[in-house]
């Protein structure tokens, strides 16, 4: 019997969930389906410049279930990039973090709306 899949903790859902190609020609066909846990990874290594040990804390999962989660969403961005196809943000194992358990994302004193839901006054997360 095969072991259950362990939930990974992220830290929401992204409010922009599809990229891809400005064509002035027809939509693209092409989708690659990125998955949650897959996109936190991207956000929690390559933007927040965590390391594998720091993200996978934060997940929930083993460090080397947090490599094998990178290594998949970096070959699907580079799809993106090479291959001009959209990308879909859906799916996956995953649990969405209670808003105490949430770490933000600031860029040029912006908070990543991550715990900041519209309907709720701007969460007390700590800037880097």
């Amino acid at each position: 019997m095969p072991r259950p899949m362990k939930w990974r903790n992220v830290c929401c859902v992204p409010d922009l969930k599809e990229f891809g190609p400005i064509q002035e020609e027809g939509a693209v066909e092409d989708v690659v389906i990125m998955t949650l846990d897959e996109y936190e990874t991207i956000r929690l290594m390559d933007y927040e410049g965590m390391t594998q040990e720091e993200c996978a804390k934060i997940m929930g999962v083993a460090r080397t279930t947090v490599q094998s989660i990178y290594s998949s969403a970096r070959k699907k961005l580079s799809e993106l990039l090479v291959f001009g196809v959209r990308l879909r943000i859906e799916g996956g194992e995953v649990k969405i973090s209670e808003e105490n358990e949430r770490r933000c994302s600031f860029r040029m004193g912006k908070r990543r709306a991550c715990c900041q839901r519209k309907d709720q006054p701007p969460c007390d997360c700590p800037k880097k």
